[in-house]
C-alpha cells in the first residue's frame, strides 16, 4: 500500500518510458471521440498548408512588380492579391475551428478521467484513506486535471502544427530549391531544439532552488510576524532583520543565476535562428547572381525561417510545463492503478432483502500483522434480536462494525448474513442491507433536509420528515427559521452532539435497513442527552437486527445478549442480569461506571 502524500514514481524506469506509458494510457479517451480527432487533425494541417502557403504567394507577389511598372498592371492578376488574404483568414479559420472542435474532446476526457479516479476512489478500502493525505489526494487530481488540458492545448495548438509546419516547409525546399536549404533549415532546427532542452533541464533546477529559497524566506518572515510578541519580548528585531536579510540574499543570488540563465537561453536562440538565416540568406543570394533565384525566393527562404522560429522561441517553456504536465497526469493516474484491498469476487451474488442475520464465525484479525485486534471472536445476532458488544477502549468493539461493512476482509474465519460468507456477496448488496449510528456523526456541508435525505436519496419530502419525526427532530426543526433548509455547517458543526445524533438516526431510519449499528452512538453525550437518544435508539432497533457497540454499560441493558471483549477475545456473555450475578469482568465494569456516575453527580 502506498503511503505520503503523493504517489512516488517508479525509480527503475526511465522518464521516457513512463512519459510514453502516460500518453499511452491518455490516448483512449481522446479517440472515443476519434471523428473530432481527425477533423481537428485536418483543420491542423489545413492551417499550417495555408500559412506555408502564404510566403510563396508573397514571392511571386515580389517577382511580378520587380518588373516594370506598365508591365505590373498587366502582369500581377487581382486574383494573386485575393488569394494572399483569402490564405491570412484561411490560416485563423482553420485554426480557430480546430479549437472549436477538439475543445469538447479535452473536456470530455477530463471529466472522464476525473470521475473514474473518483468512483475508483471510493472503491478502495478504508485502508487506504486512513494512510493518505486527503490534501494530497485532492491536489494530485486537481494538478492532473489541469495538466490535461496543458498538455493537449501545447500539443495540438503548438508542437504538432510546428512539427508539420516543418515537415512542410522542408518538402518544399527539397522539391523547389537545392538540397541545401533543406539541409541548413533541419540542422538549424536540430541544434535549437537540442540547445533549449538541455539549457532548459539545467534552468529548471536553478528555478527550483530559487522556488525553494523564495518559499524559505517567506515561511521565516511569516513564522517572525505570528511571534510579534515573543519577538518583542526579548527586544530581537534587529535579529529577525538579520536573519530574513539572509534568507532574502541567498534568494536574490539564485534568482539572479535564474534571471542570466534565461537570458543565455535567448541569445543562444538567437545566435542559432541568426546563423541559419545567415547561411540561408548567402546560399540565395549566390543563386540569385547566378540567375538561378529570384528576390522572391530570398524572401520566401528568410520567411520560413523566421517563421519557423517564432513557435520554437517558446520550446524552453513549453518544454518544462509539458514535463511537469506528465508527471501530474502520470501522479493522477496513479492512482488508478492502486489496486483494490477490498473487491467483489467474480461470481458475488445479491443479498436478498428481508430480514437478515449475523453471525461472527472464529473471526481473526489485525490492522498490522505484529498487532492481531481480534481472536476467534465467534457470536450470532438472529434475525430480528439486539446483540450487544461492551468492553473497554482498544478491545476490538468498533472493528466488528468495520468488518461487518466489509471495509476491511476478515484474516480468519468468516461473517455471514444469512448463512452467505459476506465475501460472496456484493458489496453493494450488503452495505445497502446496514445502517448506522456512529460515535462521530459527520454532517455535509449543506441542509438538514439534504443529510436526512443521504440516507436514501430517492426518499420523497414525507419519508425525509416522517424520519426525522420518528428520530425525534421535529420540534427543533420546527423552532428554527430555515426549517429543514437549514445548513448545519462544516462536518455539522452548528448543531450539537445530541442535535447530530438524531440526524444520524433520522438517516438510518430513512433508509430502513434490516441490520442496525448503533457504533458507541451516545459515548461523547452528556447523561439527560443520552438518555434522550438512546430510547430512540431502542424505538429504531425494534424488529430489526441491532448490533449494539458501547462503552457505557447502562445503554445496553435491555440487549438479548451481551458480548464481552476484552483485548479480542470474548471473556463472558450473556444477560445483563446473568452477567452482572456471574460477578466478573462484566459486574466489574458495571460497578466501576455506576461508581463514576455516583461521583459525577455529587459533583454537580
Amino acid at each position: 500500500m502506498r503511503r505520503a502524500a503523493s504517489l512516488p514514481l517508479p525509480a527503475d524506469e526511465p522518464a521516457q518510458r513512463r512519459d510514453w506509458h502516460t500518453l499511452k494510457s491518455l490516448f483512449p479517451y481522446l479517440w472515443a471521440y476519434k471523428g473530432r480527432v481527425i477533423f481537428a487533425l485536418l483543420c491542423l494541417v489545413a492551417a499550417k498548408g495555408a500559412n506555408v502557403t502564404v510566403p510563396i504567394v508573397f514571392k511571386h507577389l515580389i517577382d511580378t512588380l520587380g518588373l516594370t511598372t506598365e508591365q505590373a498592371y498587366v502582369v500581377v492578376p487581382a486574383a494573386l492579391l485575393l488569394a494572399y488574404g483569402v490564405l491570412r483568414f484561411s490560416t485563423a479559420l482553420f485554426t480557430e475551428l480546430r479549437e472549436f472542435v477538439f475543445v469538447r474532446v479535452t473536456q470530455q476526457a477530463v471529466r472522464q478521467i476525473t470521475l473514474q479516479v473518483f468512483r475508483h476512489l471510493h472503491a478502495l478500502s478504508l485502508r487506504f484513506h486512513l494512510e493518505r493525505q486527503t490534501g494530497g489526494l485532492t491536489r494530485d487530481i486537481e494538478r492532473g486535471t489541469r495538466s490535461i488540458n496543458t498538455l493537449i492545448g501545447y500539443t495540438l495548438y503548438s508542437i504538432l502544427p510546428t512539427l508539420v509546419e516543418i515537415g512542410l516547409v522542408i518538402g518544399i525546399l527539397l522539391v523547389q530549391y537545392d538540397s541545401i536549404f533543406a539541409l541548413v533549415t533541419g540542422v538549424t532546427l536540430g541544434a535549437y531544439i537540442v540547445f533549449t532542452v538541455k539549457v532548459t533541464n539545467w534552468r529548471n533546477a536553478l528555478r527550483r532552488r530559487a522556488n525553494e529559497l523564495d518559499s524559505a524566506a517567506n515561511a521565516r518572515a511569516i513564522d517572525s510576524l505570528l511571534n510579534f510578541e515573543t519577538v518583542k519580548y526579548f527586544n530581537n528585531e534587529d535579529f529577525e532583520a538579520a536573519r530574513y536579510d539572509e534568507q532574502l540574499q541567498k534568494w536574490i543570488h539564485a534568482q539572479t543565476l535564474n534571471q542570466q540563465s534565461l537570458a543565455l537561453l535567448n541569445l543562444g536562440q538567437a545566435v542559432i535562428i541568426a546563423v541559419g538565416v545567415t547561411v540561408m540568406m548567402w546560399q540565395a543570394a549566390i543563386r540569385v547572381a547566378a540567375g538561378s533565384m529570384t528576390i522572391g525566393d530570398i524572401v520566401l527562404v528568410n520567411a520560413f525561417m523566421l517563421q519557423l522560429s517564432i513557435p520554437l522561441h517558446f520550446l524552453g517553456m513549453m518544454y518544462r510545463e509539458l514535463r511537469q504536465a506528465l508527471t501530474d497526469i502520470e501522479r493522477m493516474f496513479g492512482l488508478l492503478a492502486v489496486n483494490e484491498d477490498v473487491a467483489d469476487a467474480p461470481d458475488a451474488r445479491e443479498l436478498p432483502p428481508g430480514p437478515a442475520s449475523v453471525r461472527f464465525e472464529a473471526v481473526r484479525f489485525a490492522y498490522d500483522p505484529r498487532r492481531p485486534i481480534l481472536h476467534d471472536v465467534d457470536f450470532q445476532v438472529p434475525a430480528g434480536a439486539t446483540v450487544a458488544v461492551v468492553g473497554h477502549s482498544g478491545s476490538g468493539k468498533s472493528t466488528l462494525a468495520r468488518l461487518l461493512y466489509r471495509f476491511y476482509d476478515v484474516q480468519g474465519g468468516a461473517i455471514r448474513v444469512n448463512g452467505e460468507d459476506i465475501r460472496k456477496l456484493t458489496q453493494s448488496s450488503l452495505r445497502a442491507a446496514i445502517g448506522i449510528v456512529p460515535q462521530d456523526t459527520v454532517l455535509f456541508n449543506d441542509t438538514l433536509y439534504y443529510n436526512i435525505l443521504y440516507g436514501r436519496p430517492e426518499a420523497g419530502r414525507a419519508e425525509v420528515e416522517a424520519a426525522a419525526e420518528a428520530a425525534q427532530l421535529g420540534d427543533f426543526i420546527a423552532r428554527l427559521p430555515a426549517g429543514f433548509d437549514t445548513r448545519v455547517g462544516e462536518r455539522g458543526l452548528k448543531l450539537s452532539g445530541g442535535e447530530k445524533q438524531r440526524v444520524a438516526i433520522a438517516r438510518a431510519l430513512l433508509k430502513d435497513p434490516a441490520i442496525l449499528i448503533f457504533d458507541e452512538a451516545t459515548s461523547a453525550l452528556d447523561s439527560k442527552t443520552e438518555k434522550a437518544i438512546q430510547a430512540q435508539l431502542e424505538r429504531a432497533a425494534a424488529g430489526r437486527t441491532a448490533l449494539v457497540i458501547a462503552h457505557r454499560l447502562s445503554t445496553v441493558m435491555n440487549a438479548d445478549e451481551i458480548i464481552v471483549l476484552d483485548q479480542g477475545r470474548i471473556v463472558e456473555r450473556g444477560t445483563h442480569a446473568a452477567l452482572l450475578a456471574h460477578g466478573e469482568h462484566y459486574a466489574r465494569m458495571w460497578a466501576l461506571q455506576q461508581q463514576e456516575a455516583e461521583r459525577a453527580e455529587g459533583s454537580a
